[in-house]
């Protein structure tokens, strides 16, 4: 009686640990992933202005006038009694510094892409071939049952002798 709960606990143990077919992995992942990265940059840069050339005459009954600046050359002559004196501006371009700010933009594309192809046997298995594997399955459990039968009369056995 023990031996046959024995033998059919084996047997249910063997018959839940079967082998299960392969599962298909899905056809197609994609993924994608798209990260911008702005970086701004301020740059001093210098731009140049340029002044207009101005000329410009004074008289008057004075002996002496001096006008300059770093923008303008005077010249004062006297004749006659009168003094004649012009000022003109030099052409000059004056720099001035500029702030710039220059844009740089940079995108990444992170793509992880999976494909999996199902790929067809050239031939099928005939008649023949598909009896043998069947066979070989069947004959499998068999001599897995009859090991467990061989072993369990083993261990039923010497239980047997010593008592």
């Amino acid at each position: 009686m023990k031996i046959n709960r024995i033998i059919s606990i084996l047997i249910i143990l063997l018959l839940l640990s079967a082998c299960s077919t392969v599962r298909p992995l899905p056809v197609q992942t994609d993924s994608t992933k798209v990260e911008v990265r702005v970086e701004t940059v301020t740059v001093t840069d210098t731009a140049f202005v340029e002044l207009p050339v101005i000329v410009e005459k004074v008289v008057t009954l004075d002996t002496a006038s001096v006008l300059e600046n770093k923008y303008a050359k005077s010249e004062a002559i006297v004749s006659g009694g009168v003094l004649v004196h012009s000022l003109a501006t030099k052409p000059v371009k004056q720099p001035v510094l500029v702030d710039k700010q220059i844009v740089y933009r940079d995108s990444l594309v992170f793509r992880d892409r999976v494909k999996t192809e199902r790929v067809e046997v050239e031939k099928r298995l005939n008649l023949w071939q598909r009896v043998c594997l069947a066979l070989g399955s069947i004959i499998m459990w068999l001599l897995i049952a009859w090991i467990v039968y061989t072993i369990i009369r083993f261990i039923v056995s010497l239980n047997l002798k010593k008592s």
